[in-house]
C-alpha cells in the first residue's frame, strides 16, 4: 500500500482504535486491581471472587472511555475522508446549474485516492467546459454557414417565382451550387459528429497509399489548373489497410484546401514510409498560416484572417473532417510551415506491413 491511501489510513485507524482499547481496558483492569481497597468502601467490599456493583461500574467507565477515544477517531477519519467527497459534490452541483467553470478545491493533508479524485475531476471538468464551448460556437458558425446561402437560395427562388429572374440555365446551375455546398456542410458535419461518437463506420482493406493519392491527385489536376495551382507528386508504395473512400474524401479535403487557399502556387503531393506509419504529405507555395495557428487549422470552422479568409469560399470544416477520418483509423494529423513560407499537411496512417519485395509498382514522380 502507498503513504497516504485511503486503504492505509483505515488500516492505521482500526488498528489504533483496537490498541487503544485494549490498553485502556488491560491497564485500566490492573490500576483498579491494585487500587481496589482504596477505591471501593470497605463495606461494600466483596470476596475476592466475587463480582460487585462498583466491578461493573469501572468496567463500564473503561469501556466508554475506549468508545470515547474510537469515536474521536473515527470521526477525525471520517472528516479526512468526506472533504475531498464534500468539494467534488459542491463543485458537481455547480456545474449541473450551469457553471461549467467550478472546480473542486484541493483538500490539505488529504490522503492518495482524494487527490486522484479530485485531480481526475477537475480535468473532466476542464473537458467538459472546453466541449460546451466549442459546442456553443459550432452551432453559432453553422447557422452563419447556412444562413448565406439559404438568404441567396430563398432570394433567387422568391425572383423566379415573382418573375424579376428569367428561369435560365446558369441561373438554374448557380441554385444547383448552392444546394451542393450545403449538402456538403451537412455531409461534413455528419462526419465529424459520427467520429466524435466514435461511430464513423470504417470499410477496412489493404490498398497502397501511392495509387490512392495518384488516382484523386489526377482527378483533382483540372480543378487545380483552373485555379493555377500547379499540381506535383512524388509517391512511393505504402500499404496501409484504411476505408478506401474515407481516405480519399480526406485527401479531396486536403487538395481542395490548398486550391482555394494556395491558388497560383506549387502544390506537391508525396507519400512514403516513416517507422511504422504510412505518410501522406502535401506542400503548397502559398501564404501559409502563421506557426502558433499551425494546429489550429483543423479546428472546427477556423479561418486565418488574411490567407484563410471567408472569401476563398469553404465551410472551415474541410480540414476538421481530415483529422476526424485520420483519427479514426488510428493515425494522426499534423501541419508547419515548408520551406517556401507555404503550409505542409501530414497525414499518419499506421502501415499494414512493413515494405517488402512484390509490392505495388510505385506511380511515376512527377
Amino acid at each position: 500500500m502507498r503513504k497516504g491511501t485511503l486503504s492505509r489510513q483505515v488500516m492505521l485507524s482500526i488498528s489504533a482504535v483496537t490498541l487503544s482499547a485494549l490498553a485502556i481496558m488491560f491497564f485500566g483492569s490492573i490500576f483498579y486491581y491494585y487500587n481496589y481497597e482504596w477505591l471501593v468502601p470497605a463495606g461494600i467490599q466483596g470476596e475476592e471472587s466475587d463480582w460487585v456493583f462498583t466491578d461493573f461500574v469501572a468496567l463500564a467507565i473503561f469501556v466508554a472511555i475506549s468508545l470515547i477515544a474510537a469515536g474521536i477517531v473515527g470521526w477525525r477519519l471520517a472528516r479526512r475522508i468526506l472533504r475531498p467527497l464534500d468539494a467534488v459534490a459542491k463543485a458537481l452541483r455547480s456545474i449541473t446549474m450551469g457553471n461549467f467553470s467550478a472546480r473542486a478545491e484541493v483538500v490539505k493533508n488529504g490522503f492518495g485516492e482524494a487527490e486522484t479524485l479530485i485531480s481526475d475531476f477537475n480535468a473532466m471538468a476542464r473537458r467538459l467546459e472546453t466541449a460546451e464551448s466549442e459546442l456553443r460556437f459550432s452551432n453559432s458558425a453553422i447557422a452563419h454557414e447556412l444562413r448565406t446561402p439559404l438568404t441567396i437560395l430563398r432570394g433567387r427562388l422568391q425572383g423566379l417565382s415573382d418573375g424579376v429572374f428569367p428561369p435560365t440555365k446558369e441561373l438554374y446551375g448557380n441554385l444547383i451550387a448552392h444546394v451542393d455546398g450545403l449538402t456538403l456542410l451537412v455531409e461534413d458535419l455528419r462526419t465529424l459528429g459520427l467520429a466524435s461518437a466514435g461511430h464513423l463506420d470504417l470499410k477496412p482493406e489493404v490498398v497502397n497509399l501511392a495509387s490512392e493519392v495518384a488516382a484523386i491527385a489526377g482527378a483533382m489536376e483540372p480543378e487545380m489548373a483552373a485555379a493555377d495551382v500547379k499540381l506535383e507528386w512524388n509517391l512511393q508504395a505504402a500499404r496501409c489497410e484504411i476505408d478506401r473512400n474515407r481516405v480519399r474524401q480526406a485527401l479531396l479535403a486536403v487538395l481542395d484546401n490548398a486550391r482555394r487557399y494556395a491558388p497560383h502556387s506549387t502544390v506537391c503531393m508525396q507519400t512514403f514510409v516513416s517507422g511504422s506509419v504510412g505518410v501522406i504529405r502535401c506542400s503548397d507555395s502559398g501564404p501559409g498560416v502563421p506557426p502558433e495557428s499551425h494546429d489550429k487549422v483543423f479546428e472546427r470552422f477556423w479561418r486565418a484572417d488574411e490567407s484563410r479568409s471567408r472569401k476563398s469560399g469553404g465551410s472551415g470544416l474541410g480540414l476538421a473532417v481530415v483529422r476526424a477520418i485520420v483519427r479514426a483509423h488510428g493515425g494522426d494529423t499534423t501541419a508547419r510551415s515548408s520551406p517556401s513560407g507555404g503550409l505542409i499537411i501530414e497525414i499518419s496512417l499506421p502501415l499494414f506491413n512493413p515494405p517488402a519485395h512484390g509490392m505495388d509498382e510505385e506511380p511515376a514522380a512527377r
